[in-house]
């Protein structure tokens, strides 16, 4: 990808990118956002397009389900079914038993944006995910402004070379992408779609 080649892209889906940044801003109930944390940790190391399929297989049973109970839902649906049922399983108590659930009061208490990341991605009972899924997470009920660097983004801005692949801290690489979107006068969350979307053909969540 060149950066011609970017904008053209960048022009051709914008309004599509516009929409969907629109729809994940919508204020959301805690089970919701609840639901979105799951989604989060079932797409980790998978495709997002299992974690969909597998959000779609455990949505009645999030509250409720026991890890077995959820993990028989998702055999078949997700490659790590056993461990991503802990997971969730886990995460919810936690979540329950620490903040009632109340996840909405929970966000808005965090005086940052970097700091309500660093809570989801470094918080040892929410497991499954670390700064890029809690940046998935937060991205998907309406925070803006965090970097997605799974290996789509990270192979694009590769290309672009804002970043020359050996980069390995997570935070240094989301200030390049912060500081190259600036450069081309391109919204960082837009941006973040459009190098998926070209990578993928698709805008997903």
């Amino acid at each position: 990808m060149k950066l011609a080649e970017l904008r053209r892209w960048h022009g051709i889906k914008r309004t599509e990118i516009k929409k969907r940044l629109n729809e994940f801003k919508i204020p959301k109930t805690n089970e919701k956002i609840l639901e979105e944390l799951c989604f989060c940790i079932l797409t980790a190391n998978a495709s997002a397009r299992m974690g969909l399929n597998s959000i779609e297989a455990i949505k009645n049973k999030i509250k409720t389900g026991s890890a077995s109970d959820i993990q028989k839902l998702l055999k078949g649906k997700h490659r790590f079914y056993n461990m991503r049922a802990r997971y969730i399983a886990h995460t919810r108590d936690f979540l329950r038993e620490t903040y009632n659930l109340d996840i909405k009061k929970l966000l808005d208490s965090f005086k940052t944006p970097e700091e309500r990341r660093h809570f989801f991605a470094k918080t040892k009972d929410i497991k499954g995910i670390g700064y890029k899924e809690a940046s998935h997470f937060l991205r998907n009920i309406g925070y803006c402004d965090y970097a997605i660097l799974d290996k789509h983004i990270l192979s694009c801005l590769k290309d672009l070379k804002v970043i020359t692949g050996k980069e390995k801290d997570y935070l240094e690489i989301e200030k390049k992408m912060k500081k190259f979107a600036k450069k081309i006068k391109i919204n960082m969350d837009e941006l973040d779609l459009a190098l998926w979307s070209y990578k993928t053909g698709e805008i997903l969540k």
